[in-house]
């Protein structure tokens, strides 16, 4: 089975320990860069964040793409303000222009009422999971099929749809989601699953429940983990950083920052400051980190606990080895696919590509996804380098 390194990409240099929201929210040139760096260090492929008030994702990814060769974008897209219709011919006319199988879309269902309203949404948490659903059911027929397609439904009503272009590679479907309402509607359409980084029996069990879900449907999903590896040449060295990042966090989540050099930006930093009301992958992180600040060998949860675990913020720390069997462990349970970005995030882009990515790549032949379902009896072949 497979393996996708992923990585994320941004038009500024915008993380808990880096850069200000009083910079320009669109930088073309650090982008570019930003980028190339992802190519060069071997990543397959990057997400493009959404946010209410973000800089649009697919202009993003054009510009990702028309300075790249190889790399993939994966464009996250909040179901709800574009007809999935409209959205189906913007993401096979990129694709096209971008030579062909280059281009994906996250469905991202929403748990910040604050950021949903922003654009004008006032559905409760289980309906924006029934529009998930119907979005991606419209969307993968217009992308599947060249038959004209007539729907009605709860949200959508078309009538005679399809796109004078067709699709150039497959364009697959990503999801992510934690609670009951999440399962249903990423069983039925998701192509890849995407799982923030949670200890192994977690993660066991949520694929276990994905995997029943989607075989009730006579469908099978692939599995994605996101994650924030912390490496440095020692563990004790690794560790040590995580400590610096946390309390760089600490320091620009604190109210004192509005007479600092972040100034009064750290208020409306979107990563700091949000809390995702009704996230229940928000509840577990939270609960987790509130049980014990590391879990397994290495799965730091201190920025987790800074920000409110309002979106991906778990942390691997260790050397590039140790890190790499850690995600090797969970790729033994059925991931194929994981997400890594670091708290510095062009520094670790290139960091990433000097061992982690290489040692992740020469290993995963001999550890196929799924070869131990059982979290206890995962890692037992160990990398070295």
């Amino acid at each position: 089975m497979s393996l996708e390194i992923l990585g994320m990409v941004a038009p500024q240099q915008l993380s808990e320990t880096r850069g200000s929201l009083t910079e320009p929210a669109i930088d073309p040139g650090f982008l570019a860069e930003f980028a190339q760096a992802h190519e060069q260090s071997g990543f397959d492929r990057v997400l493009i964040g959404y946010g209410a008030s973000h800089p649009d994702g697919f202009a993003i990814a054009s510009h990702v793409l028309h300075h790249t060769s190889r790399l993939k974008v994966l464009i996250a897209h909040r179901p709800g303000f574009v007809a999935p219709t409209v959205v189906a011919r913007k993401l096979i006319t990129l694709d096209h222009l971008a030579g062909g199988g280059r281009v994906a879309i996250h469905h991202i269902t929403g748990g910040d009422e604050a950021d949903q309203r922003r654009d004008g949404d006032r559905l409760g948490h289980d309906e924006r999971y029934r529009r998930t659903t119907e979005f991606m059911t419209v969307l993968r027929a217009l992308l599947t099929s060249g038959e004209h397609l007539d729907h009605r439904g709860e949200f959508y009503d078309v009538a005679d749809a399809h796109s004078e272009v067709r699709p150039a590679a497959p364009i697959p479907l990503y999801f992510g989601g934690a609670s009951p309402a999440a399962v249903a509607a990423g069983a039925r359409n998701a192509d890849v699953y995407m799982l923030w980084g949670e200890p192994r029996r977690q993660i066991a069990d949520r694929i276990a429940m994905v995997r029943a879900a989607a075989a009730e449907r006579g469908r099978e999903v692939s599995f994605s983990l996101s994650v924030r590896p912390i490496l440095a040449d020692t563990e004790e060295e690794a560790w040590e950083r995580a400590g610096r990042i946390e309390l760089a966090t600490a320091e620009r989540v604190s109210p004192r920052n509005q007479i600092a050099g972040f100034v009064a930006s750290t208020a409306k930093h979107p990563a700091l400051k949000r809390r995702n009301a009704s996230s229940v992958g928000g509840q577990r992180l939270r609960a987790q980190a509130a049980e014990a600040l590391v879990h397994d060998e290495r799965l730091w949860y201190g920025v987790a606990r800074l920000t409110g675990a309002a979106y991906n913020a778990t942390a691997l720390v260790g050397t590039p080895a140790q890190v790499a069997e850690s995600l090797l462990r969970y790729r033994d349970l059925g991931v194929e696919r994981f997400l890594i970005r670091g708290f510095d995030p062009y520094d670790d882009a290139v960091d990433y590509g000097r061992e982690l990515i290489p040692l992740l790549r020469a290993a995963a032949p001999a550890r196929p996804a799924g070869a131990v379902p059982d979290p206890d009896q995962a890692g037992s072949a160990a990398v070295s380098l």
